[in-house]
């Protein structure tokens, strides 16, 4: 197999490759399944799992094409003297420059973070200062099974007719992803929990007043259709605890703390400074 022969394999199938740590090399040099990972979250910044999965395969390969011809590049300007040239020299100073300050930067700045601390009678005032913050409002699990017509939900609700408990349960979840036409149909229709009003009215007021375990003994019609629901669990509405909720209390204070004492550092260090 000639060198383009197997690069264009590679190509191909890099896919498939997740598991594989180097995909090709390039003159000795590897490019990993980490380079293309890194390159593809950079390009999507980090939502590359919500490109549609037919897309991805393609994405995977261009962006090896685009690292193997950066390598290929790279080589040519190293033998062609481009990292000894003047010019490259001079580029490459004036980003060193740079990395350095905002380096330097980003050091002090956590630096002065770290020195910056906040007592324990600070954080629990604060707490019960502003509770209402902390609040948590009632929340339901609910699953559900959307359909286009009122009789094919009734048809559905007849089949779990007698059941209880798991079996309920168990029931709703394979007539959910046989059935249901809706996003979360493959989940068994699975909608996670949710708090007031998060859902449309109809749903909404269906799902908070139905108890724990049960199915809806009516089709739900909302603009999407018609829903038979399964409430799955209930939270009422609760405040979370101090010790819950320390680490961010904590760590808003800081950061309130830290702006003020920056405003009065950058205004000494302007007093000291000589700006024309």
């Amino acid at each position: 197999m000639t060198k383009m022969t197997r690069l264009a394999a590679v190509l191909l199938c890099a896919c498939t490759l997740a598991s594989a740590n180097t995909l090709v090399t390039v003159n000795g040099v590897a490019i990993t399944q980490n380079d293309v990972d890194t390159e593809l979250m950079n390009a999507t910044q980090g939502r590359f799992n919500q490109v549609p999965p037919e897309k991805q395969a393609e994405f995977r390969r261009q962006v090896l094409e685009q690292l193997v011809a950066k390598e290929l590049v790279f080589e040519d300007a190293k033998k062609t003297g481009v990292l000894t040239s003047q010019e490259f020299k001079t580029e490459f100073a004036k980003i060193q420059e740079r990395i350095k300050k905002d380096l330097a930067i980003q050091v002090w700045k956590k630096q002065q973070m770290d020195k910056i601390k906040v007592s324990e009678k600070e954080l629990k005032k604060y707490y019960d200062e502003n509770k209402e913050e902390f609040n948590e409002q009632e929340r339901v699990h609910a699953r559900h099974i959307l359909v286009k017509t009122e009789d094919e939900a009734k048809s559905i609700i007849s089949k779990l007719k007698g059941l209880n408990g798991k079996a309920l349960q168990e029931k709703f979840v394979e007539l959910a992803k046989e059935f249901s036409t809706g996003p979360s149909g493959p989940k068994g229709g699975d909608l996670g929990y949710f708090a007031q009003g998060q859902m449309v009215p109809e749903f909404n007021d269906k799902v908070f007043s139905m108890k724990v375990g049960t199915v809806t003994a009516k089709p739900v019609q909302t603009q999407f259709g018609y829903h038979i629901i399964y409430l799955e669990d209930k939270k009422d509405k609760t405040t979370r605890s101090f010790d819950e909720v320390k680490p961010f209390i904590e760590q808003r204070l800081k950061i309130e703390k830290f702006n003020a004492s920056m405003q009065d550092k950058i205004e000494n260090l302007r007093k000291q400074a000589v700006i024309k």
